[in-house]
């Protein structure tokens, strides 16, 4: 399974600016679709932001489009979350995670869950 691990989270004022970062190991994270996930407490987790292989389609969650931008280095083997103009509602815990393309789902059999990244959106 791919490891994963996300990192730039933090406490940020509305209309502020994040960029989340996602570090892959395993070795196969240039063959997946990958995603960013979001859970907020009391809340069902939710794809935010998506990504093919080749990082030249991408899906967005209708509360984000214009805000948040998705990219991925397969060099690096990492992927990231810009995240722009942010409101108290995008406060969650951030994941990244291997997806189901259309679906929009997790695919746990390629991947385990980090510890995610905590965004905090507030004055």
């Amino acid at each position: 399974q791919e490891r994963l691990a996300e990192s730039g989270g933090g406490l940020v004022q509305p209309g502020g600016s994040l960029r989340l970062s996602c570090v892959a190991s395993g070795g196969r994270f240039s063959t997946y679709n990958m995603g960013w996930f979001r859970q907020a407490p009391g809340k069902e987790r939710e794809l935010v932001a998506a990504i093919t292989v080749s990082g030249q389609s991408t899906h967005y969650e209708d509360s984000v489009k214009g805000r948040f931008i998705i990219s991925r280095d397969n060099v690096k083997n990492e992927m990231y979350l810009e995240m722009k103009s942010l409101k108290p509602e995008d406060t969650a815990v951030y994941s990244c995670h291997v997806v189901r393309w259309s679906y929009w789902t997790p695919v746990p059999e390629f991947a385990s869950w980090g510890q995610g990244t905590q965004v905090i959106v507030s004055s």
